[in-house]
């Protein structure tokens, strides 16, 4: 890893920060430099106030962050909406008159604009900013293009606004997580090829000579995402908003679950690991535990995680050797999933002081519990035995939930708290105490949601296959409703309970940014000459 701090014990901070002074008076009379340096030191100087827009010259000595603040700052405001429209969609499974009568106010319509606002608008805001950040600090090198990024991040924000308008009128291609149609779809491969060509062409130009682990994690998931995204939106269009997949019947079933499964596999799993080797160290201030198990962890995960999309499918049209292949691939997937969450945590050797004081690094690590948590659930959810019961059930959206509030939104909502100081040039948060107050309104609001999904998913399918002596059903499918009554007044709870956390973290950062320092933020864009990261 030669100079990577990330893989070796750090130095004291008060030696770093000498080095730094050192660095940096050196060159404040350098001309290239002197406009970033000099505000710092001269008082009497009143830097501009702070706005996004600043830094937009390229410079080939400075990072390119205006990209980089605008995603993340997008990241929270996505996040507010997706998932205080998850609370309300989970009122009405509680109030059932909160449909309003209106189709584009139903739950039907309302439900996948919910899943693609916290997965594509939250989620991928979160990944295009923590990518675009860690390849450029572990490169040592400018985005390739500054007006590519621009592009991904207004195309990106396009694709968003196009989901908001056409899921609630109802044009959907009814695929799960595919949902967008063909105009919105062909946009967003377009971006999604915009971004891979950004980040490989920034890795192409870098000045280290080695490709950092998380990088490695980051290109999978731009590169699988792509190829699921084409292969699955592979359509005949009839008119603007309307379109009929080129596959039928138990193959369409086959592709659209390939897609399904892999873009929580690779977008929702893959990419955040490459998001957890970069932070976790860096906020831990300490190596990563093994960087021969990260390698190991990276290959095991990618070549399994992509055959175990038929456990969807357990007890379908689907051929029962595609099923039992499925199965026994989600089973094998444990071990890198917990190769990855052990390194994770081991990271922490000799740091876990660290979790008294800092909220932060809490996040990043109670997400890491999570991912081991949900990686485990996974795969024993999809040995058919168990499907038997769990399948179609309130115990499946309780999984999905374990890994996309406890592992994806916690470790993105650690990245952020870790990047917004660094960006808008202050050493740290507005407030720490509000970033506690947020990571325990999320790790209360998770537990809550999935401790109650795991008692409806449990009760209804029990309910479900339980038959009379003459073979009738012993409960109506109302009945059952009725019993998850309770569970669905909880899950509400938790869900407000996370979403009002996301309110804490936007007055939070809200506070951040307006107290920036535009000279300390411009100086901190700056490439340093040692140090990669």
């Amino acid at each position: 890893m030669g100079n990577f701090a990330l893989t070796r014990r750090m130095e004291r901070p008060q030696n770093q920060l000498l080095k730094a002074l050192t660095q940096v008076m050196a060159r404040c009379n350098d001309p290239l430099l002197s406009p970033y340096l000099r505000p710092i030191f001269n008082p009497n100087k009143t830097p501009k106030p702070w706005n996004l827009r600043m830094s937009t010259a390229i410079s080939p000595t400075a990072y390119n962050y205006k990209v980089v603040r605008q995603f993340a700052i997008m990241t929270v405001v996505w996040g507010i909406l997706g998932m205080g429209l998850g609370v309300f969609i989970a009122s009405q499974l509680v109030w059932p008159e909160l449909n309003f009568g209106l189709p584009w106010t139903s739950f039907g319509r309302l439900r996948p604009l919910h899943t693609n606002l916290v997965i594509f608008a939250f989620g991928g805001c979160a990944l295009f900013a923590t990518s675009y950040y860690v390849v450029q600090r572990t490169c040592q090198t400018r985005l390739i293009s500054d007006s590519l990024a621009a592009f991904t991040f207004w195309g990106w924000q396009a694709v968003i606004v196009g989901a908001i308008i056409t899921l609630p009128m109802g044009f959907t291609t009814t695929k799960e997580y595919a949902e967008l149609e063909w105009p919105l779809a062909i946009l967003l491969a377009i971006v999604w090829v915009t971004y891979g060509l950004v980040f490989f062409g920034t890795i192409v130009k870098r000045k280290t000579k080695h490709i950092y682990v998380g990088n490695w994690f980051y290109g999978a998931f731009i590169v699988v995402t792509a190829m699921l995204h084409i292969v699955n939106h592979m359509s005949l269009p009839v008119s603007l908003f309307k379109s009929y997949s080129a596959y039928s019947g138990a193959t369409d079933a086959m592709i659209q679950w390939w897609y399904g499964h892999n873009a929580v596999g690779f977008f929702l799993t893959t990419g955040f690991l490459g998001m957890m080797y970069y932070f976790v160290p860096k906020q831990a201030e300490r190596p990563i535990y093994s960087y021969r198990l990260s390698i190991v962890h990276f290959w095991a995960l990618i070549t399994l995680y992509i055959w175990a999309g038929p456990h969807h499918l357990h007890y379908t049209a689907l051929p029962d050797w595609a099923q039992s292949l499925g199965m026994a691939m989600s089973i094998i997937l444990l071990a890198p999933s917990w190769g990855g969450m052990i390194n994770g945590m081991m990271t922490l050797s000799g740091a876990w002081h660290k979790l008294r004081t800092d909220p932060i690094l809490r996040f990043l690590v109670v997400s890491l519990a999570f991912y081991g948590m949900s990686t485990f659930e996974g795969p024993m959810m999809a040995i058919k035995t168990v499907n038997s019961l769990s399948h179609y059930t309130d115990w499946t959206i309780g999984h999905v939930h374990a890994g996309a509030l406890g592992w994806v939104a916690m470790i993105s909502i650690g990245a952020i708290y870790h990047m917004i100081p660094k960006l808008f040039g202050r050493a740290q948060m507005h407030s720490t105490g509000l970033i506690n107050t947020h990571f325990w309104l999320a790790t209360i609001g998770t537990v809550l949601y999935i401790a109650s999904m795991w008692v409806n998913g449990i009760t209804q399918g029990l309910m479900w296959r339980a038959i009379n002596d003459d073979g009738t059903l012993t409960y109506s499918f109302v009945e059952a409703l009725q019993a998850s009554h309770p569970g669905f007044i909880v899950r509400a709870l938790g869900g407000a309970f996370f979403a009002t956390g996301m309110l804490f973290m936007a007055y939070n950062v809200f506070r951040t940014v307006r107290a920036s320092n535009p000279a300390e933020a411009e100086a901190a864009e700056q490439i340093a000459v040692v140090g990669a990261h």
